[in-house]
């Protein structure tokens, strides 16, 4: 097991604001877990009783509507926390989160994140600061939902995967999203999300191999996106 002082991973979160002594204290108190793909991290409406840190993989968050929708609202990486929100409201978790890819998540108690967030203001503000983002893009969300079309939903969301997520030695987007993922994504029916791709792939706008896709012409896709 990684000592929490020599991951490189904390570079990335709120963590790295934690003096050497905090992350000592932190190291001896977490437990690793090595999650499959497909496997839920936490579901929604759970009891969480501490915050997880994403030391390898990707997972998607997401959340049930009451009409039984389910709809990604993020995609988290490498270097990540999840669960600090439910933490600090002291409420059940409002997401769920599920593994996209094998993943190696550590796990820190509630009581030492609480203790830290107490005594380290710098350490509170990057986590309020971190939350603060998250209400930033859910906010962005609700707004591309109204406004926008499925069509530029599906455009933005391959724009965004080709600009934050790393690539196979073949030039595809190295993320395992199937096409219902995409549609979770963009808040439409798998069918239209498939007729979609389809399309994007016959006017030269996009590869597609499998579950894997790659992008041809960027400048175009923003161009769909921006509905010009």
């Amino acid at each position: 097991m990684s000592k929490c002082e020599q991951c490189i991973v904390r570079q990335f979160n709120s963590l790295k604001e934690l003096s050497r002594e905090e992350l000592l204290r932190v190291s001896a108190c977490k437990t690793s877990r090595f999650i499959k793909k497909g496997e839920t991290i936490f579901e929604e409406n759970e009891h969480l009783d501490g915050v997880f840190c994403i030391k390898d993989g990707i997972c998607k968050v997401s959340k049930m509507s009451a009409n039984g929708r389910n709809q990604i609202l993020n995609l988290v990486t490498k270097g990540s926390l999840l669960g600090e929100r439910s933490l600090i409201s002291n409420e059940v978790s409002n997401l769920k989160a599920v593994a996209l890819e094998d993943m190696e998540v550590c796990f820190v108690p509630k009581s030492e994140i609480m203790l830290d967030l107490q005594k380290n203001s710098n350490f509170s503000m990057s986590i309020l600061k971190g939350m603060a983002g998250n209400l930033k893009q859910a906010d962005n969300l609700i707004v591309d939902m109204a406004q926008k079309t499925v069509k530029q939903r599906l455009a933005e969301a391959l724009l965004y995967l080709h600009r934050n997520f790393n690539f196979t030695d073949d030039e595809f987007i190295d993320v395992n999203l199937s096409r219902e993922d995409f549609a979770d994504i963009i808040g439409a029916a798998t069918e239209s999300t498939i007729r979609l791709l389809s399309d994007f792939k016959k006017k030269g706008l996009i590869l597609i191999k499998s579950k894997r896709i790659g992008i041809l012409n960027e400048l175009e896709l923003e161009k769909v996106a921006k509905d010009f």
